[in-house]
């Protein structure tokens, strides 16, 4: 998903996406309005694995149009969902289109490793396909665990490090197993990874609820 910065290097054709690096073109955001998207990975599907109560602050990084944000907001009924983004153009989509028919759902402008929200507020934290475009996942990770409540928990859904007709280039793609070393790296307990997605894979993990 879009919501990190772009760079100046070789760009590549990404399934009517233009991509520059990691990223593709934001002008072509409606695209991510795909209904599809909600078939590959379904919204129950990470609920599940995680197994939490119900949520009352949920925290989108890269979130695009917000499709996944509506749909948690439309089936968990959150207090709040904060919908991050570092794209301009997504960020000033965000604002148009979401606040007045999801006034639950607030738009919030972000640097790529850095969340302008206080510590320690979030139940949870989600990142949907964006894992592959990031330039430094190790302090995004730790910024996410920064966020969390103690008890807190992250989910990370992203493209299957596998030849398929669509999706970013392969090359850029993670293993899960390496997702999960990271988010351990990061702080993060009682990690799991789940594969049984046809084109995603999903990591998990927790905040100690303990004191640091």
């Amino acid at each position: 998903m879009p919501g990190v910065l772009h760079s100046s290097s070789k760009k590549e054709e990404w399934q009517g996406f233009i991509m520059e690096e990691r990223k593709f073109d934001p002008r072509k955001l409606e695209k991510l309005n795909n209904p599809q998207r909600l078939i590959d990975i379904p919204p129950d599907y990470p609920w599940e694995k995680l197994a939490m109560g119900k949520p009352n602050v949920l925290v989108d990084i890269g979130a695009g149009t917000a499709l996944y944000s509506i749909a948690f907001l439309q089936k968990y009924q959150p207090e709040i969902i904060y919908a991050c983004d570092s794209s301009d153009v997504m960020y000033n989509w965000l604002k148009e289109n979401i606040p007045e028919k999801y006034p639950n759902i607030i738009p919030l402008k972000t640097e790529e490793n850095a969340i302008p929200l206080d510590n320690g507020i979030a139940d949870l934290v989600f990142m949907i396909n964006l894992y592959h475009e990031l330039h430094n996942q190790a302090l995004m990770l730790r910024e996410a665990h920064r966020l969390l409540k103690p008890g807190g928990k992250i989910f990370i859904a992203d493209w299957k490090k596998e030849e398929m007709s669509e999706g970013p280039p392969v090359t850029i793609r993670f293993f899960p197993e390496q997702v999960e070393e990271q988010l351990i790296n990061a702080g993060f307990e009682q990690t799991g990874m789940y594969n049984d997605l046809k084109k995603h894979f999903l990591v998990i993990g927790e905040k100690s609820s303990l004191p640091a």
